[in-house]
């Protein structure tokens, strides 16, 4: 049994009261998910979706998105999460490239998806879209789904589960093809990895279209039984109180989600956070000054350090708590298990310690491929299976494992990434622009600050408020840089190469 629809159903059987899911007020057993799951399969179904059709979810984390999920399970199809933050350039991308059928996204997005040109059926949920159906009235007037009244299947190990996109070096969204197994197994490492149990409280706070909030935290608590709680929209003072109130026990954020909170809230410690078990973050490490910080602040020295990317579930390496002051900055040096992980050289060979080389990794998660690009997956795996990370670590005399630079130009700022490419093409369309780079600047709660160098053509005078109106349609709003830089030439080699490296000591200096 490696498929949730069947963990689900396991569940509704055994602990059929036990808490699944709260979010927008309400709250759902294992057997009340499961009954409106197959409501959803149900609805999904009348709208045509069957076996091996996609499904986009372009949602807060709101209840929508999970029965949609579960619904489009029950059918065979998969399912394609959409960052909320995109533009409709960047969503049509993805539909058309993914080849959805459907798509459920929050009301609160209407206004998006009316710019968005691709073809295909939508259904709005959490708040209704004007001239659009509504999938939260269509779910309570549904029946749920049988083998007599809808084609419900369980899903095959190896049936496509997920499609999940990351960003790539050309610019380009790469979609990540993930099994019913991968899905599963990526769950259980991480349940086995953080000690998820049956009377969990977990909170996701973070965007759930994200694979570690989706596939390690939301869906590693549903596999071991426990309860996840759905703050729709992060927000610092909102993110306090329902750690909190609801008495969570274990959360997962990018650094920024708990050290905001210091800013904006002047009481931290009088909200009662004494449930709290373990804090994980991912998306940038913490220096040992902002680790002690947050364990004094919060009043725990829990704070654990998962590292890993959607092609690999995302699973990867982890920083334990009781490493976090001594070995701050590192992501471990050893992985959740399951996983292998290994530094190699230019040569192929393991780096020993003090030496700088790739991350390569061996998890039970890892993805199929990408979508439509056998070339990109060829060239991201070895003959052995292991997958090519891109970033660039040391080894210490202990064998822990340091960041020090990315083979593949990204950006990662507030636990999101940007890739540099996708972001310069944007700013090169721009009439008055000749050139444009864009690199991180490090940023002590953010990770890293996007930060654009431009040069402008010959007799004309760039305007930055006038050129981050111009992003504004064309990019995420995370990723319009912070930072704007003009000068009169930009450091390349003899044959037109760019110095990125160049550029990110200036910018650092």
């Amino acid at each position: 049994m490696t498929d949730f629809v069947s963990i689900l159903d396991q569940h509704a059987r055994c602990q059929p009261q036990q808490l699944a899911l709260r979010a927008a007020g309400r709250d759902w057993s294992y057997a009340a998910l499961a009954e409106a799951s197959r409501r959803a399969a149900t609805v999904l179904s009348q709208q045509g979706v069957g076996a091996g059709d996609r499904v986009a979810l372009l949602c807060y984390n709101t209840p929508g998105f999970l029965l949609a999920l579960f619904g489009a399970w029950r059918l065979g199809a998969a399912v394609v999460p959409i960052n909320h933050k995109l533009q409709a350039p960047e969503i049509d991308y993805i539909l058309g490239h993914a080849g959805t059928t459907l798509g459920v996204f929050d009301g609160a997005l209407a206004g998006i998806v009316a710019r968005v040109a691709t073809p295909q059926k939508w259904l709005s949920t959490d708040t209704q879209a004007p001239g659009t159906p509504f999938f939260d009235e269509l779910l309570a007037a549904a029946v749920p789904a049988t083998t007599t009244t809808a084609t419900t299947v369980s899903p095959a190990s190896d049936a496509l589960a997920e499609i999940l996109y990351t960003s790539g070096t050309t610019g380009k969204p790469k979609g990540c093809l993930h099994s019913h197994q991968n899905v599963f197994m990526t769950a259980l490492a991480a349940a086995a990895g953080t000690g998820l149990s049956r009377t969990e409280r977990t909170l996701i706070a973070m965007p759930v279209w994200h694979s570690s909030p989706l596939n390690n935290w939301l869906l590693g608590t549903l596999l071991m039984g426990g309860s996840v709680v759905l703050l729709r929209e992060y927000a610092p003072a909102a993110f306090l109180q329902t750690l909190a109130d609801e008495r969570i026990s274990f959360t997962f954020g990018a650094p920024i989600a708990f050290l905001a909170p210091l800013s904006v809230v002047s009481d931290v410690q009088s909200f009662d956070l004494s449930a709290m078990r373990l804090w994980a973050y991912g998306g940038g490490p913490l220096g040992a000054d902002m680790a002690r910080k947050l364990a004094a602040s919060y009043g725990s020295d829990r704070f654990m350090q998962v590292y890993g990317m959607t092609e690999s579930g995302p699973l990867g390496s982890v920083l334990y708590p009781e490493e976090a002051i001594a070995k701050a900055g590192s992501i471990g040096r050893s992985g959740v298990p399951g996983v292998a992980i290994e530094v190699r050289g230019s040569n192929g060979q393991p780096c020993r310690p003090g030496e700088v080389g790739e991350i390569f990794m061996r998890t039970p998660g890892m993805m199929q491929g990408y979508l439509h690009d056998a070339e990109a997956t060829a060239r991201a795996f070895d003959a052995q299976g292991w997958y090519a990370t891109g970033d660039l670590a040391r080894i210490d005399e202990d064998g822990y494992l340091f960041i020090v630079d990315r083979l593949k130009d990204m950006i990662v700022t507030g636990g999101e990434n940007v890739y540099s490419k996708e972001v310069e093409d944007a700013i090169s369309s721009h009439p008055q622009v000749q050139d444009a780079a864009v690199v991180g600047r490090p940023h002590p709660e953010w990770g890293e600050t996007v930060t654009a160098i431009l040069v402008a053509k010959p007799g004309q005078a760039l305007e930055i408020d006038e050129l981050k109106a111009f992003l504004e349609p064309r990019l995420a709003r995370y990723k319009i840089p912070r930072i704007f830089e003009v000068r009169e030439a930009l450091p390349r080699t003899a044959t037109g190469k760019l110095l990125k490296h160049t550029l990110r000591a200036e910018v650092v200096a």
